[in-house]
């Protein structure tokens, strides 16, 4: 016998639901009101499954309070992992999508194939918005696979999205993984084939060994994350990036692919590289017009606008009413001036880098290698005498380089903050051009200047040695002080490794943060223990390198950033402040301290040319508007002026300096400001969405109803918690609500229903204690709830087990007002049936919790998909029930509400529920009726979202929804008209 999704059995002595499965001889089952984690397979072959039927609630064993109708009904939609409504994949996944996130999805679902570009502001929630289009696919059967496509470590922080948010588990393939998952394939098996969905570097992938195991294996859904790295660009750019170009562009070509683009950059001024992300979404957007304005390319524009989606913060903070709170953020520049025995060293070593210069001629292999390690050398020394003195003893990196392109490349990529890197290098550049063990005069002389700078640093544990650590105790006790979580960011490993032993020691005992560093020595899953083993500290404070600057999400548990080393890219600057000002950050303020040195003229042209404009044009346009081409040709124009020119170090006045770069300067400035007029430009022409913010409206009331939305989840948490007796306190801010619960008086069989995954360590300290808030941010040291949370999950299915089970009750407290209802042990908290007196009716009125359960199948690209639908559904009627009148369904809802103003004795109240139970056949046939409207508007709204832009040749989408009759009635609540006295 075979079972559609939705239908009831039974089999091993309980009942069941079936779930949408393939294999025709496994019907795979949840037990009903059960939750996922207890979904199993049974062969019928080997194990008798037969039909079920639901019961109706008896009069008797199921009698209780009416007024727990809306907990019942919370707990009933709280626990649907199928719920309604024209999303398969929302009732399933663990954050609450805020509406502006549902704009991408409803885009992708009218695409076939889906080719999406994702370009929101940073720190808006595109992971998010991604994800859940790639979830929508894999849950309506559009694609059976995943692959994620990304910077290495970004990889594993797709890896816990996709899990905990998503329940899709990936596995990740990086050059450390590869061997480990290659010796468990068959003979000629890919991992692609082996893995149903992949994580992938896209740096391990792209070379030409790897790339074509790839692209033939290569799973029918692709997300590429950092899109703007894959764009075709000049010449000049690096060979990855014309590897990864072609890796996308090849998997672009199959033409049924889906495909979707995610970046926060889009364009960096570069036109052509921007058209060449757009070729990726179809050959149509490769010859696009140069200038898309005018009525003439009205069509191009509507095109495009289909596939592209765009908004800034201030488009979305207020999408249909939700207000999305974003930080505000404070930003401060603090300089400092080197000490005295410090400026000596650095005037002798910048010294020295001009002497090697001046030794040959400015065109030879040597003078290159020389001047990127005069460069790499005032750049450690700026950082930190730590720095110094390694790069001192180590081994120029360029030394080695053949050709000139080479040493450039080498010698851009390790010193300069380029755009185009794997991840940003955090090694010292070195500056020894022979061994560093060898004897010359010149190997003497730069381990001489490393001992000084050994010297200045021992010093340094105490003040007025290194002006620039003193000035950073400074801004971290003030930031500490103010209730701030730091983040120090620096440009080497021997920096931040530096900083984070001296302030270590130097910090005030009293109240002394926890501090810990971070940088690219640690493998990325070691980063991530160690950032959240500091996150459970109350008073923190990160030292990191620019291995965390790009992608890494740190708002969780920290609120301000320090720029111990300033970037000399605008870039590099705004990646590093987006790790903590972005949705989801708790605090209303995030503060950002620009540290640079004041007798240092590199700092304060590259502060003045660069940064300051750029802020600028991020606070005029409130966007950023990335460096058009590349700050390299002003930086290094800087570096050869001051390490050719005479005098005392880094002295000239800045007005020299910038009239001498004035050439290079103008030239920037010039084609920024005409990047950041076209930005403006190109975002009004495509301002026009084609997705209605009604419709969107439409679509998030739905999908609420159907599965319940954050407050509901808040609503029930609370109510539940309270009804077991458990003592529940608010806390925290508005921003940031979060509620104390002391379960030292509920029952252990509730406690064992809130059991939480050992990840949640703030919940599981003290066993009486639980901490909770819901909602992107939390207060500190709450669990974030959303309602797919175990412990959500847990407290839903308790209260609907308990109200199902028919020895509940014996009724003998039914009906009676909230005070007035003697004591029991352990009762259920809702009930399946019951009997109020309130003053919220005029007449009587009869109120029916019942659950549709609905089989769709979806039939797309040659294959039938069937899937389960589960919704909550509530009828009400007033008079006699053997001629019931129905309410429309406001009026119904309304009922949730009633208030008990007085009692009714249990045995009129069993009496009552079963005369209703009597005229079952009056009113059971509208509740079917119910059903099959239901079951008729999920089809239209199935369809209504899927009304696809198709490719030539591509088959319509065809879904049938089919109700599971009879349906079940959880439950009959009884009210009666207070009694009126004259």
């Amino acid at each position: 016998m075979t079972f559609s999704p939705g239908a009831l059995v039974t089999a091993r002595g309980r009942d069941w639901v079936v779930l949408s499965h393939d294999a025709p001889e496994l019907v795979m089952v949840r037990p009903l009101g059960g939750t996922d984690d207890e979904t199993t397979g049974i062969l019928t072959a080997v194990e008798s499954v037969e039909p079920a039927s639901f019961g109706l609630p008896d009069p008797v064993r199921h009698l209780g309070d009416a007024h727990s109708a809306r907990l019942l009904r919370d707990a009933l939609r709280l626990g649907f992992r199928s719920g309604a409504g024209p999303f398969r994949s929302v009732a399933r996944i663990g954050c609450d999508p805020r509406p502006y996130q549902l704009v991408p999805l409803l885009m992708a679902l009218r695409l076939d194939p889906v080719r999406l570009l994702i370009a929101d502001d940073v720190g808006v929630g595109k992971t998010i918005e991604a994800a859940l289009v790639a979830s929508e696919l894999i849950a309506q059967g559009d694609a059976q696979r995943l692959a994620v496509l990304c910077p290495p470590h970004l990889a594993e922080q797709w890896q816990a999205e996709l899990r905990d948010k998503f329940h899709i588990d990936a596995e990740l393939v990086l050059a450390s993984t590869a061997r480990r998952l290659e010796r468990g394939l068959a003979l000629g098996q890919s991992i692609f084939e082996r893995h149903r969905n992949v994580i992938v570097s896209i740096d391990f992938i792209k070379s030409d060994r790897r790339r074509n195991d790839f692209i033939r294996a290569c799973p029918e859904l692709v997300i590429v994350d950092e899109a703007h790295t894959c764009a075709r660009s000049d010449e000049r750019a690096s060979s990855g990036r014309h590897q990864r170009h072609a890796l996308v562009r090849d998997l672009a070509n199959r033409s049924d692919r889906h495909l979707i683009l995610v970046t926060a950059t889009p364009h960096s001024g570069n036109d052509a590289a921007f058209r060449s992300l757009l070729g990726l979404l179809g050959s149509e957007f490769a010859d696009l017009p140069e200038d898309l304005a005018g009525e003439a390319n009205r069509r191009h524009r509507e095109q495009l606008a289909r596939h592209l989606v765009q908004r800034r913060r201030s488009e979305i903070q207020d999408y249909l009413g939700t207000d999305t709170r974003f930080p505000e953020r404070a930003e401060t520049e603090v300089g400092y001036e080197l000490s005295t025995d410090y400026r000596t060293l650095f005037d002798q070593v910048l010294s020295y880098a001009r002497g090697s210069l001046s030794e040959h001629e400015r065109d030879s292999r040597q003078q290159r290698i020389r001047k990127w390690s005069a460069l790499g050398l005032l750049r450690a020394l700026a950082s930190s005498p730590a720095a110094a003195a390694a790069t001192l003893r180590t081994r120029a990196f360029t030394a080695d380089a053949v050709g000139h392109d080479d040493i450039d490349e080498r010698g851009r990529r390790l010193i300069l903050d380029l755009d185009d890197v794997e991840e940003a290098p955090d090694v010292v550049p070195g500056s020894q051009l022979d061994q560093p063990e060898a004897e010359s005069a010149v190997s003497r002389r730069l381990r001489q200047f490393a001992k000084q700078a050994d010297e200045i640093a021992s010093a340094s544990t105490s003040k007025g040695t290194d002006a620039k650590l003193d000035r950073l105790i400074e801004i971290l006790g003030r930031l500490v002080i103010d209730g701030f979580h730091p983040i120090v960011f620096c440009r080497f490993i021997d920096t931040a490794e530096y900083v984070a032993e001296r302030l270590a020691a130097r910090l005030p005992r009293r109240d002394r943060p926890q501090i810990a560093a971070v940088t690219g020595r640690l493998p990325p899953d070691e980063r991530e223990a160690r950032i959240a083993e500091l996150g459970e500290h109350p008073r923190r404070v990160l030292v990191c390198t620019d291995c965390l600057s790009e992608g890494i999400n740190l708002q969780e548990h920290f609120s301000a950033v320090v720029h111990y080393d300033l970037p000399w890219n605008p870039t590099r600057l705004e990646q590093r402040e987006g790790r903590v000002d972005r949705y989801g950050q708790s605090a209303p303020e995030v503060r950002v301290v620009t540290c640079w040195g004041t007798d240092n003229r590199i700092d304060e042209t590259v502060l003045e040319v660069l940064l300051r404009k750029h802020r600028t044009i991020r606070s005029t346009l409130g966007i950023s508007i990335p460096v058009p081409g590349s700050t390299n040709e002003v930086v290094e124009a800087l570096a050869e002026q001051v390490l050719q020119s005479s005098g005392q170090a880094l002295q000239m006045p800045l007005e020299g300096i910038l009239e001498q770069l004035r050439p290079q300067t103008d030239a920037l400035e010039a084609e920024w400001d005409r990047s950041a007029r076209n930005e403006q430009r190109r975002r009004s022409l495509f301002a026009q969405s084609r997705i209605d913010p009604e419709e969107v409206h439409a679509e998030l009331l739905k999908m609420q109803e159907a599965i319940g939305s954050g407050a509901d989840t808040q609503r029930f948490m609370v109510a539940a918690l309270e009804a077991h007796g458990a003592a529940v306190a608010p806390r925290g801010t508005p921003e940031a609500a979060s509620y104390d619960i002391d379960l030292s008086e509920v029952p252990g069989s509730v406690r064992d229903a809130l059991a939480t995954p050992s990840a949640d360590r703030a919940a599981s300290r003290d066993a009486d204690r639980l901490s909770i808030g819901f909602g992107p941010s939390v207060s500190e040291g709450a669990m974030r709830l959303s309602r797919t949370h175990p412990t959500v999950g847990g407290l839903a299915s308790y209260v609907l087990d308990r109200a199902l089970d028919s020895g509940g009750t014996d009724g003998r407290n039914a009906g009676y007002a909230n005070g007035d209802q003697p004591s029991r042990r352990n009762p259920p908290v809702a009930a399946r049936c019951g009997v109020m007196r309130t003053d919220a009716v005029p007449i009587i009125t009869t109120l029916l919790l019942c659950r549709v359960r609905m089989s769709i199948t979806a039939s797309a690209r040659g294959d039938d998909h069937h899937m389960l639908a589960e919704e909550a559904v509530l009828l009400a009627f007033t008079g006699s029930s053997d001629s019931p009148r129905w309410l429309a369904p406001d009026e119904t809802l309304g009922l949730l509400a009633a208030e008990p103003a007085g009692n009714v004795a249990p045995a009129a109240a069993s009496e009552r529920i079963a005369r209703i139970l009597e005229d079952e056949a009056a009113w059971r046939p509208q509740i079917h009726a119910e059903a099959e409207n239901r079951a008729a508007a999920l089809a239209d709204a199935h369809r209504g979202v899927r009304e696809a832009d198709r490719r030539p040749g591509s088959a319509p989408r065809a879904v049938a929804v089919r109700a599971q009759l009879p349906v079940d009635v959880l439950s009959i609540y009884h009210f009666l008209p207070e009694a009126r006295t004259s």
